[in-house]
């Protein structure tokens, strides 16, 4: 069991990766923490074998650089949608730094209508597929922006920004929504995922090259706390243990010769063990 910190090219699913990585490794148990567009490129998180259990739990705040287009907006709201003009661009570059700062903190998104949102029981972008003329509503969502910058303004067709964000935000629809405050429209030319949690895009692997492993323990921050022998054995059956481990946290790492055991939760001296993984 092992993640990976994979570099998705542009034009392939998240479902392509993950295809081809179980006909390399020859593995069926491998997942990702969150899906990137065809149209967008960068990192994704990987797990593989019983990894998979823990991808939630893997930090996942999301660095995007992503480019914009203004004066149009799309129904996918970005390159590869039907495109619609709305209005000729005459903002200024500190206007638009301004739009940009306005989406800081906590704010309400509507994901797009192309997307993997499920609405009963189906992705939403399949329910179109099959019937563009279906009319349906997806409900906003609380979402977080650590940080927005404007880091190229080259003309209204080529802008790039550096968002910083909590996982569970659309840049897509961050994209519409500045286009909608500028009064012009926009929609997104490029995306690139920069950073996913601790897996930067200098650090990844292409698909088709060496794939090094990374070690659940590193990638997990959480406290590690070494098992004994005893301990082990309660353990691996399921059963509480209880020690002194003061830290701030109530989850922790068990592990066994520096091997993850178990993911386990932490309250008043008392580890109750959440996911146990047995022949790691």
């Amino acid at each position: 069991m092992y993640f990976l910190n994979i570099n998705k090219p542009k034009g392939l699913s998240s479902f392509d990766i993950i295809r081809q990585l179980r006909k390399k490794l020859g593995i069926r148990q491998i997942g990702h923490s969150g899906t990137l567009d065809p149209l967008a490129s960068g990192v994704m998180q990987v797990g593989v074998g019983a990894c998979t259990k823990l991808l939630d739990y893997l930090p996942s705040d999301k660095t995007y650089e992503a480019e914009l287009c203004f004066g149009y907006v799309t129904d996918t709201y970005d390159d590869e949608g039907e495109k619609k003009f709305v209005a000729k661009p005459q903002f200024s570059e500190l206007e638009l730094k301004n739009v940009l700062n306005s989406f800081l903190g906590n704010t309400l998104q509507i994901p797009p209508k192309y997307s993997a949102i499920k609405l009963n029981g189906k992705k939403a972008c399949d329910i179109l597929r099959f019937n563009q003329d279906v009319d349906f509503e997806i409900n906003a969502r609380m979402i977080e922006i650590f940080s927005i910058k404007l880091i190229d303004f080259n003309s209204y067709d080529s802008v790039r920004i550096l968002v910083n964000c909590a996982k569970g935000t659309y840049i897509r629809s961050l994209a519409f929504d500045i286009g909608e405050k500028l009064k012009c429209g926009a929609y997104i030319k490029n995306l690139k995922r920069i950073q996913a949690g601790d897996f930067k895009i200098e650090d990844s692997d292409t698909i088709d090259g060496t794939l090094k492993p990374i070690n659940p323990i590193v990638a997990l921050k959480y406290p590690v706390y070494e098992l004994s022998n005893d301990e082990y054995e309660r353990v691996l059956n399921g059963n509480f243990i209880k020690s002194n481990i003061y830290v701030n946290s109530d989850k922790v790492l068990l592990t066994k010769n520096n091997k993850l055991v178990s993911f386990a939760n932490l309250s008043d001296n008392l580890i109750k063990p959440k996911k146990v993984f047995r022949g790691n």
